[in-house]
């Protein structure tokens, strides 16, 4: 287990905490199934909502804030029944607009792990307009549940008069299955790996189709897609993604040993100077950059 999850365990009931402790192991995907989390609520004779909400101090746990010492939680339900982790990350020393969100995180690591819509998010703080705005993205925007400690209103009702791809006639959504035409060949893994996630990135706007592939000591890879967002503020770049995603998995980002960026060269923007200045905050890491 994590060592980050200790103390959070400590301060569960005794019921949720002796239940879940075996799930959190070193193969923990910041994830839960439809089968554990019906044995905790077997455990803890919590109704779903109640669970999420008492499990949040766990995604919390996975918070790197350190300029604001401020931790967020989130807990994202797939379509398909399992419930993902999230909490906020910022880089020291780099500029406040590279954080990436607890809702984000979340959203990010259901997209990853094959989800193509959200039906419900939990948070411990009230989601912040930037939030409202990504999450209006979604294929699920227009049914999406917010849950919070003390309410539980649909996304439309945080968000009224909202504005949204189809105010740029797009049709697609943040989520829906992506299949983008980057033809390229390699014989390294990592590269490969990058590739095959920028195929599956979300960019209607620009059509930079990207994505980030990192590679760590323990010999795990982790990446990151591009995610746009019609206000385009709220776009969450690939570099920004995996790292996200990787710490969720427990990694370690001062054990980084490689990043690749792989990006179409037909996109009317680039994230290369995102990547470069995220990785500035991680070490001495050099990008290796890949324009197809």
């Amino acid at each position: 287990m994590h060592p980050r999850f200790a103390k959070t365990l400590d301060s569960l009931p005794a019921d949720l905490s002796a239940a879940v402790a075996p799930m959190l192991g070193d193969d923990f995907s910041a994830s839960f199934s439809p089968e554990q989390i019906q044995q905790l609520m077997d455990a803890t004779r919590l109704g779903e909502r109640e669970l999420r909400l008492a499990l949040l101090p766990l995604a919390a746990a996975c918070s790197v804030a350190p300029i604001s010492h401020f931790f967020v939680g989130a807990i994202a339900c797939g379509l398909s029944g399992r419930w993902y982790l999230g909490a906020n990350m910022e880089f020291a020393g780099q500029g406040l607009f590279n954080s990436v969100h607890a809702e984000q995180s979340a959203i990010s690591n259901a997209w990853l792990g094959g989800e193509t819509g959200i039906s419900e998010i939990t948070v411990n703080y009230t989601p912040c307009g930037h939030c409202r705005q990504f999450m209006n993205e979604l294929s699920t925007a227009k049914v999406l549940k917010v849950s919070l400690p003390d309410d539980i209103s649909t996304l439309q009702a945080f968000l009224p008069h909202s504005f949204g791809p189809a105010d740029l006639d797009i049709t697609d959504a943040l989520m829906s299955p992506q299949h983008h035409d980057l033809p390229f060949t390699s014989e390294d893994p990592l590269v490969c790996a990058a590739l095959a996630a920028a195929r599956q990135s979300y960019a209607p706007y620009s059509q930079g189709y990207a994505a980030v592939a990192l590679a760590f000591a323990d010999g795990r890879t982790f990446c990151g897609r591009y995610a746009e967002n019609a206000a385009f503020n709220p776009s969450l770049p690939p570099m920004q993604m995996a790292c996200a995603h990787a710490v969720l998995n427990g990694a370690d980002l001062g054990q980084l040993r490689r990043a690749v960026l792989v990006e179409s060269a037909k996109g009317q923007i680039s994230q290369q100077d995102a990547a470069r200045s995220v990785l500035k905050a991680l070490g001495g890491v050099t990008l290796e950059y890949l324009a197809i």
